[in-house]
């Protein structure tokens, strides 16, 4: 009969079986590392890997001194060492014990080929970059519709400022991930979305080789929404990260480029309405001064009260005319009687009559001086009062025109202001009406 074993035990005889086989002791081993970390232990966990297969493996801290360079992801190394059973997982690694440097890993070199003829043609220029939209309505994601990424974009589009999702499901790992991505992205840019993001979570570069094929490039390059890589981790870069038009380090980073904060949005909108009242309260201030303005000049009352300023004026000037002739009479008059009181009889009468005779020339002067300035007075009384009669709204009404103001009653000065069916008020001289807007003429201004 069999024996009866516990896991435990299977295991360990498996180690033992392993342990003692010469087939897999002290054995070189040509591949390329992958996934490498190394842990605060001071220990080494790899993977080592060719075309066709993989394997685990571990170098542990005290083997690390026998070698001279830095392991890293992509070197192709051979390594040394024996194969071993981790008794407590069941999981088969090998133990390297030590490793030489061999070269550049395949698929390493193959990503630089390709990225570097790919710059060459121009596909990573950055003024092939197009910009994002503002306010996006609908973003497209190229992705699995089973990992975290789509739930990821979705979490953050309702954190910021939400949109339609439209998710084109693809395979983003293996055999056919190339040409699944490409059709996601050719069919969203038939659904015309406004942006797409193209995405997966992190991994080795075999996991992420689908994003540096080249026909996931150009269908990045070519596809008529800009588009958003977010592939892997932010230490990650793929082919896909250099055509894009914006690269995020995560899915998350990706939708909140894609997306704007509802929050500054808000506060966006709050500044710009309260520098639009500001502007519409110095507009009105301003408006109103010139209308007061242009009020001013056009009232009747106005132009009324300059008529007796000038009235007022004209009867000042007529009283120091009057004045300034009496006191020159008088003073003439004085003048006369002292000269009277010292000259003879005969020779007075003479210049008596002689200074009567300038007397009256100088009376007749005065009269017709005042005479003139009466009239100049007159005539422009009469043309300030022709004006006041002109910019009187009711002598225009008077003359058969009419006054058209519209339903708040700002007057109408254009036809371009009025359209059918708009209500407009017409004043008379004797009254008013209210008038509805059937049909509207222009005229071309004649210079």
């Amino acid at each position: 009969m069999a024996d009866r074993l516990t896991v435990t035990q299977l295991n360990t005889r498996v180690r033992s079986i392993l342990s003692e086989s010469s087939a897999v002791k002290d054995v070189w081993v040509i591949g390329e590392i992958s996934n490498l970390k190394l842990y605060s232990s001071g220990h080494y966990y790899f993977t080592l890997k060719d075309e066709g297969s993989e394997i685990r493996s571990v170098m542990f801290r005290g083997s690390r001194g026998r070698i001279d360079f830095e392991p890293a992801d992509n070197m192709k190394v051979t390594a040394f060492g024996h194969v071993d059973l981790y008794v407590a997982k069941g999981s088969y690694q090998f133990i390297a014990e030590t490793m030489t440097r061999s070269g550049i890993g395949d698929l390493f070199l193959e990503y630089e080929k390709l990225r570097k003829r790919l710059e060459g043609e121009g596909m990573f220029d950055a003024s092939r970059k197009r910009k994002l939209p503002v306010y996006p309505k609908v973003i497209g994601v190229v992705t699995s519709e089973s990992g975290a990424v789509i739930h990821d974009i979705v979490t953050t589009s309702g954190r910021l400022f939400p949109a339609d999702i439209l998710l084109a499901p693809a395979q983003v790992q293996g055999e056919g991930a190339a040409k699944s991505i490409v059709r996601g992205i050719e069919a969203l840019n038939r659904e015309k979305v406004d942006v797409i993001i193209v995405g997966r979570g992190g991994g080795s570069i075999e996991d992420l080789w689908a994003f540096n094929e080249e026909i996931v490039a150009r269908a990045i390059a070519t596809s008529e929404a800009p588009v958003i890589s977010a592939v892997g981790h932010e230490s990650d870069f793929t082919i896909a990260d250099f055509v894009a038009d914006v690269r995020a380090p995560t899915p998350t980073g990706a939708a909140e480029l894609a997306l704007r904060d509802k929050r500054e949005v808000v506060k966006q909108v709050d500044g710009l309405g309260i520098r639009m009242g500001r502007a519409l309260d110095h507009i009105s201030v301003k408006m109103r001064s010139r209308l007061e303005l242009a009020a001013s000049k056009l009232e009747a009352g106005r132009q009324h009260e300059k008529l007796s300023m000038l009235e007022i004026r004209v009867g000042q000037l007529s009283e120091k005319a009057d004045a300034a002739l009496r006191s020159s009479v008088q003073g003439m008059r004085s003048r006369f009687n002292a000269a009277e009181s010292k000259i003879s009889p005969s020779a007075a009468q003479r210049k008596v009559a002689s200074l009567k005779d300038r007397l009256s020339f100088l009376s007749e002067r005065m009269v017709l001086a005042i005479g003139r300035c009466l009239k100049d007075a007159g005539s422009k009384l009469d043309a300030i009062g022709q004006r006041s009669s002109d910019l009187d709204p009711r002598s225009v009404l008077d003359r058969g025109y009419s006054y058209v103001a519209d339903s708040e009653g700002r007057a109408l000065t254009s036809a371009r202001s009025l359209s059918p069916g708009s209500i407009v008020s017409i004043s008379f001289r004797d009254g008013g009406a209210e008038a509805e807007i059937r049909k509207v003429k222009y005229y071309e201004r004649r210079h």
